[in-house]
């Protein structure tokens, strides 16, 4: 019979380790929440041309990376490579820019990009996001950015930095990208490069190859070219970083594979992941919203890749996420016992607690193995006898001490033991 297995490149996450996926991504949109930013939910795919105006036409995303298809009304759609452009056309398409400003969203959930597998790099990748629209604020970049490094220190991470520069604003860049397009044009580059160099130079700084970033060592730094607006932005960005007590390091040849940012442009980096280092980032992007249609209001984000968040924290031994699949194990012997379990496990999960049972009629010492491999505090043993005294055992699994307590004060004795637990 044929078997089947996952697509290539794609992480699956299933029980004891995914407690520690669930921990990470929750820990990092949990700082989201407590900064303001509502959830929003986006479609899995979108108009294909969505993500070729919002994303860039000359972006490697674009080009290459992409899952596009027509479906069955010969319509383009794609699976979502990045989460900006599609919060904002959910946010002018219901005009949520219309209100209070700016407007403070967050996400989480998978994207697809076509990249060759490796550590780190997926075709399916998780992602928590955040976008903050509506409002040029140097103190609201460095609200993104804050709200960020407080989820990899939530997580307990320490080998990380933060790296950060400024892509100029729509003032400045016109002439950069001119003093930048002299420059590399005298370069031997390959004919795609050259090709790239006439459609988006600075794409050319984010080349990885070693034998190009040798020919790029004295191109013109977007930074030594900023406008005196962009640059005042920049200082007063790295002022409120300071003040949050927010460390940063100064990128200035930092390029995002995105077309869309402006101004404040920032990469989370993790050396412990080898190739695949970066483990969020974002920036603003000033001209997005009315490229896609909408008002000429300006933006600021990021995109934290949540399977590199928990690789990093595999990386730096870190014990993120909770492995017990519940606080209390029932353990019944006898069909009528089995029946009372039930209705004590329902009244316990209603109060808030984890409980699993030992089904399938197993005996005293297969239903413990059960309890032990659960990772629950503690065991609820109730046999016939039990019921007929009108008691029930509950047993602390780690220390093994036994107690005997009645059948109608169960749950006031597992919560009271469960709180004395956690104490």
């Amino acid at each position: 019979m044929t078997t089947f297995s996952a697509p290539k490149g794609v992480p699956e996450y299933f029980p004891p380790s995914s407690a520690d996926f669930v921990a990470v991504r929750d820990t990092l949109t949990e700082q989201a929440r407590l900064a303001g930013y509502g959830y929003v939910e986006l479609p899995i795919f979108e108009d294909t041309a969505l993500f070729a105006r919002g994303v860039g036409e000359s972006t490697d995303v674009v080009r290459k990376e992409m899952y596009t298809f027509a479906d069955r009304g010969d319509r383009s759609v794609t699976l979502r490579p990045e989460g900006t452009a599609g919060v904002m056309r959910t946010v002018i398409e219901n005009n949520l820019d219309r209100g209070q400003l700016p407007v403070k969203l967050y996400y989480s959930g998978p994207f697809f990009r076509y990249e060759r597998p490796q550590a780190g790099r997926y075709r399916q990748l998780q992602q928590v996001g955040v976008e903050a629209i509506g409002v040029d604020d140097p103190a609201l970049d460095a609200e993104v950015i804050a709200v960020a490094d407080a989820g990899y220190r939530a997580l307990g991470l320490t080998g990380y930095r933060l790296e950060l520069t400024s892509l100029g604003d729509s003032t400045c860049r016109p002439d950069y990208r001119v003093k930048l397009q002299e420059f590399l044009r005298k370069l031997p580059l390959d004919e795609d490069t050259r090709a790239r160099v006439e459609l988006n130079p600075l794409r050319v700084l984010d080349d990885k190859r070693a034998e190009v970033r040798e020919l790029l060592a004295d191109a013109p730094l977007m930074v030594d070219n900023l406008s005196e607006e962009a640059r005042a932005h920049y200082e007063q960005v790295k002022g409120y970083l300071n003040d949050l007590g927010v460390k940063f390091v100064e990128n200035p040849r930092m390029v995002r594979g995105l077309d869309y940012y402006t101004k404040t442009t920032f990469e989370f980096v993790h050396d412990g992941l080898g190739a695949q280092s970066g483990i969020g980032g974002g920036g603003r992007y000033d001209g997005l919203m009315a490229e896609l249609g909408g008002q000429p209001l300006s933006g600021v984000g990021f995109g934290l890749g949540v399977d590199r968040a928990l690789l990093a924290c595999r990386a730096e031994g870190l014990d993120v996420g909770d492995q017990a699949r519940c606080d209390v194990f029932g353990v019944p012997l006898g069909e009528a016992a089995k029946a009372r379990l039930v209705t004590i496990a329902g009244d316990l999960r209603a109060a808030g607690v984890r409980v699993d049972l030992a089904y399938g009629g197993r005996g005293l010492k297969g239903a413990m193995t059960a309890a032990d491999r659960s990772g629950a505090r503690f065991a609820i043993v109730l046999g016939e006898r039990d019921l007929e005294a009108g008691t029930v055992q509950l047993k602390e699994l780690g220390s093994r001490e036994q107690r005997e307590v009645p059948l109608s004060d169960v749950v006031a004795a597992v919560l009271e033991s469960l709180g004395a637990a956690q104490r």
